[in-house]
């Protein structure tokens, strides 16, 4: 500490002897023109004649003059470094050395300055919306973290629960195959957990890009509905259908799958036996309309307004299985191809998701110009 106290004060005098070497190299030469253009002028105006004692005398007051001035000059010039450069920078430094530490929470206060001009409150402005960016990126990472644990934890458990109970040497067989069920159902909701994160964290940093092709949309949504048929009929659900025919986009048709696959999984889920499901495709100017509509639970605005989020789930008490991750992937493919989705809702009487899907793909557009 002191080493480095002393190297701060040499370079500090460094400095200073700098700053003063220039600024008396300045006066010198502002000093010594003005004087030789005044005594040129006095001389030649009032025949006054320049001798070798008057020059002498007046270059050595010249000189000292030289020096004093420049000396003030320094003293002046440091005090406006501190007051204007100094403070500011060391209250910007102190702060980002806050944040270096972990803390997110640090803002820094507008300067009142003698000149507005100066850029510094510009820097404080992009510094405090850079903390405000780093604090709700820590948050969203301890949520996550917590999150994904508590996750994890519950299939874990299950698993462990039942091996151990499996372990029992009196076992029915019936109670054997029932345990083993269970742990292979909790090994099969770990497994779509760690396949959602990883896929939801490649969709957010960019690793996956659309591989936009011509298909017909409606045979696809057909498609991805009957891979929930043995669901539906378990649960007596009734399928209504509202389908144009040969509606073409130009999109990721296995983004897009990933789409259907989640909301007519929550569909069926949500759904209660006995209920309905909706599937209606329409075409409106250059614009697809997909609309997926339950008989379910529905939600409430609140959920609403978080539902697209990592790992939110409406059913508190996790009743339902799910892991809260199928309606971020969804939100997150709608951003990468550039198209919407939208929530309708009312607690008790279902709920309808309206995707909005451009028939000519943004990629497209974007790679032919």
């Amino acid at each position: 500490m002191k080493a480095r106290s002393k190297n701060e004060i040499a370079l500090w005098w460094l400095f200073s002897l700098r700053r003063y070497i220039v600024f008396f190299l300045l006066m010198s030469f502002v000093v010594t023109c003005c004087m030789l253009l005044f005594l040129n002028i006095m001389a030649k105006n009032m025949g006054v004649a320049l001798t070798e004692t008057w020059i002498e005398q007046a270059a050595k007051a010249t000189f000292f003059n030289v020096v004093l001035i420049s000396f003030l000059c320094t003293v002046i010039d440091g005090i406006r470094r501190k007051i204007m450069i100094g403070r500011p920078v060391r209250r910007i430094a102190d702060a980002a050395e806050k944040v270096m530490n972990g803390d997110f929470s640090v803002r820094i206060q507008h300067l009142n300055t003698l000149d507005p001009q100066d850029g510094f409150n510009i820097i404080i402005d992009y510094f405090n919306r850079m903390t405000e960016e780093l604090s709700g990126m820590e948050t969203l990472r301890t949520d996550f973290i917590a999150n994904v644990s508590h996750e994890l934890k519950t299939p874990l458990a299950v698993i462990q629960n039942y091996g151990t109970m499996l372990q029992e040497t009196n076992l029915s067989k019936e109670k054997r195959l029932e345990y083993a069920k269970e742990i292979t159902d909790a090994s099969r909701s770990l497994a779509n957990l760690i396949t959602n994160i990883l896929k939801l964290n490649k969709l957010e940093n960019q690793e996956i890009y659309p591989n936009t092709t011509d298909y017909d949309l409606s045979e696809q949504l057909c498609e991805c509905l009957l891979l929930f048929e043995d669901a539906w009929e378990k649960k007596n659900l009734e399928i209504e259908t509202d389908i144009e025919e040969n509606v073409t986009v130009s999109a990721d048709a296995e983004m897009l799958s990933l789409v259907w696959n989640n909301l007519f999984s929550n569909a069926v889920k949500f759904t209660e036996p006995g209920g309905t499901i909706s599937l209606s495709v329409k075409t409106e100017g250059e614009f697809a309309i997909v609309k997926v509509s339950d008989t379910g639970c529905g939600i409430s605005p609140e959920t609403g307004a978080h539902i697209f989020e990592k790992f939110y789930q409406g059913d508190t008490s996790h009743a339902t299985k799910g892991n809260g991750l199928g309606l971020a992937l969804v939100k997150r493919v709608m951003d990468i191809i550039g198209s919407d989705i939208s929530v309708e809702s009312e607690v008790g009487k279902g709920s309808i998701f309206t995707v909005k899907l451009r028939r000519r793909s943004l990629w497209n557009d974007s790679s032919i110009s």
